[in-house]
C-alpha cells in the first residue's frame, strides 16, 4: 500500500476498513474510544471478546472441542459490531477468514496497562495485531499505563478509572495516519505504548526497543491452602516495586512519560550452532533404529 488512509480517501483509490479489537472485552471503554478515533481514516467493524481475555496472547482456544458464538452489539457511534465467545486472535482469525468482510487494517485496544518488556509474548492485545500479519494485514497494539495500579485495596476497575482514554485515542489516530506512508517491507506490527497523561502533559515520544521486562512484574507467587477440603491450594501472587529502565526501551519510554513506538519483527529461525550436539544425538538415534 502506497499511500497514507488520508490521501487514499481523499482521492477514492481505497475504501479502507479497519478491524478493531481488543482483549478486555466488547464492554471496553478503551475499545469504544479508539474505535470511534478511527472513523475518520475508514470504514470501521468492531470485532471484539464477549468478557475478558487478557494474557490469551495470540491463543485461538481449543476449535476443535468448541463452537464459538457470534453476537451482533451496539456501540455509540460505530455501524457495526460483534462479540466473540473466545479470545482476540481468535476475532481477527475470523475476520482474515471474510466473516466480517474485508480487513484491511487491524487496531488492538486501548488496553488499560501497557504491554511493554516480555509482556508482549503474553498479552491479547498484541496477539491479536501479530494474528494479522499471518495474512499479510498491517496492524497496530495500543495500550496505556495505569498509574494507579499500587494504591492499597484498590480494585482493578478503581484503578482504572482515571484512564485517560481520548490521549491514547489521538496517539492512535495520528499513527494510523502516517504509518502507511512509511515503506518497512513487510506488513507492519506497530505496539504502541501511552503514558496516562493529557497530550499536552506527554513529554515526547520515542522509537524503542523492546524492553526485558515490564513495568512491574510477579516477585513470587505461593501457595496458600484453600478452604476447600479437597486438598486444592489456592496461588497468592505479590507485585514487586517499578521497574526502572532507561528510555530507550518500551518499559523506560512509558515511565518517564514518552510515547513508546515498537515495531514487532516476524518469530524466525536462527542459525543452529556449527557442529550441534543435538544434531549429533538425533543423528544417533535415527541410524540406530
Amino acid at each position: 500500500m502506497v499511500f497514507g488512509f488520508a490521501q487514499a480517501l481523499a482521492n477514492n483509490f481505497i475504501a479502507v476498513r479497519i478491524l478493531v479489537t481488543n482483549d478486555d472485552g466488547i464492554a471496553s471503554e478503551g475499545l469504544h474510544v479508539l474505535a470511534r478515533a478511527m472513523r475518520p481514516h475508514g470504514e470501521v467493524c468492531v470485532v471484539a471478546p464477549d468478557s475478558e481475555y487478557s494474557g490469551a496472547g495470540a491463543a485461538i482456544g481449543p476449535l476443535h472441542l468448541t463452537q464459538p458464538q457470534v453476537r451482533p452489539v451496539e456501540i455509540s457511534g460505530i455501524d457495526t459490531a460483534w462479540s466473540v465467545a473466545g479470545p482476540p486472535a481468535l476475532c481477527v482469525m475470523f475476520a482474515r477468514l471474510g466473516a466480517f468482510g474485508d480487513v484491511d487494517l487491524v487496531v488492538s485496544g486501548i488496553n488499560p496497562g501497557a504491554n511493554v518488556g516480555r509482556s508482549v509474548y503474553h498479552s491479547g492485545t498484541v496477539g491479536a495485531a501479530l494474528t494479522a500479519r499471518h495474512a499479510n494485514i498491517p496492524s497496530l497494539a495500543v495500550s496505556q499505563h495505569v498509574t494507579d495500579f499500587d494504591v492499597e485495596g484498590q480494585s482493578w476497575e478503581q484503578a482504572i478509572v482515571g484512564q485517560k482514554w481520548h490521549a491514547a485515542a489521538e496517539v492512535a489516530s495520528t499513527v494510523v495516519e502516517s504509518m502507511f506512508d512509511d515503506n518497512i517491507g513487510d506488513s507492519p506490527v506497530i505496539n504502541v505504548n501511552v503514558p496516562n497523561l493529557e497530550l499536552d502533559e506527554i513529554k515526547g515520544w520515542r522509537f524503542t526497543e523492546l524492553g526485558t521486562q515490564p513495568p512491574r512484574a510477579v516477585e513470587r507467587v505461593d501457595l496458600e491452602p484453600s478452604d476447600t477440603d479437597d486438598g486444592s491450594f489456592k496461588v497468592s501472587m505479590a507485585w514487586g516495586d517499578e521497574v526502572v529502565q532507561p528510555p530507550e526501551f518500551d518499559t523506560g519510554a512509558v515511565l518517564n512519560g514518552e510515547v513508546s513506538v515498537t515495531y514487532l519483527s516476524r518469530i524466525t529461525a536462527i542459525v543452529p550452532p556449527a557442529n550441534s550436539n543435538v544434531g549429533r544425538a538425533l543423528e544417533g538415534l535415527i541410524r540406530n533404529k
